[in-house]
Formats: structure tokens, sequence, C-alpha cells
């Protein structure tokens, strides 16, 4: 598999997983009732918007097609943070839910930062994103464990 394949398949996966982020946080803004949480969730959605666009890019140049749609994880993940936020403290549960997809996002983006067939153009975003990806997981990890 040539490099740019690889780049393009690596960089593709953090795009999916960002973009699961992007519709879980729009998809909670508008369901939790607290505006300062509406707000955080409205505003870190935009950050995985920004994560998204910068990742295709990469995408585009190593010659390959930016994917278009999230992951199945992604969307059973955000199924199961309706139903236990249906189910019980609202707040809560999306904030749980959302966390946990935050724990996927930096995984995946520590994973892709250690990987060795990778562009250099396309490492060199990941690290330079990396950084708003372990903000916006401890802004979550720390809102969770306020509300326990």
């Amino acid at each position: 598999m040539s490099i740019e394949k690889k780049t393009a398949g690596t960089v593709n996966d953090l795009i999916q997983i960002a973009r699961d982020g992007s519709d879980f946080y729009t998809e909670a803004a508008g369901k939790v009732e607290d505006a300062e949480l509406s707000a955080l969730f409205r505003r870190i959605a935009t950050t995985k918007d920004e994560i998204v666009a910068k990742l295709s890019a990469v995408v585009v140049a190593s010659g390959e097609k930016p994917a278009e749609h999230g992951t199945v994880v992604g969307s059973m993940q955000e199924f199961y943070g309706k139903v236990r936020a249906a189910l019980g403290d609202t707040q809560y549960g999306y904030v749980a839910e959302l966390e946990e997809s935050e724990d996927r996002l930096l995984k995946a983006f520590k994973e892709a930062s250690a990987e060795s067939e990778l562009s250099a153009a396309a490492k060199e975003q990941v690290l330079a994103l990396l950084p708003k990806v372990q903000e916006t997981h401890s802004i979550m990890r720390e809102r969770k464990h306020a509300m326990k």
C-alpha cells in the first residue's frame, strides 16, 4: 500500500471520528436545557468541524477522497447517549457519552501521531491538531467528574 493510501486511510479514520463528535455535540446542544452547557456543546461541535476541514485538506493533498460520513460506532454511541439521556439525567447522560467520544478521538489521534507510514504533511497536521483534541477531551472529562 502506498504512503498516500495509508495516509488517506488513517486520516479518514480521524475525520470520521471527529465528524461523529460534531454530529453528537450538535444533537446534544439542542437537547440539554442548560444554556451554558448547550453553548459549550456548540463550541466544541465547531472545533470538530474545523478538525474535519483541516484533515480533509490533508486527504485531498494526498490525492484521495476525504471521508464524508461518521462511523457505525459513533452512530451507536450517539443512539446510546440519547437513550441514556431519555431515561435519566439528560445533561449527565450526554456529557458521559460525549466524554467517551472524546476518549475515542484522543486515542485515534495519539495512534496516528505515532504512525510511521504517514506522510510528513499528515503527521504535521495531526500533531498541530492534537492540543485541541486534548483540550476538548479535558473539558468533557472535567465536566463529567464535576457532575457526578
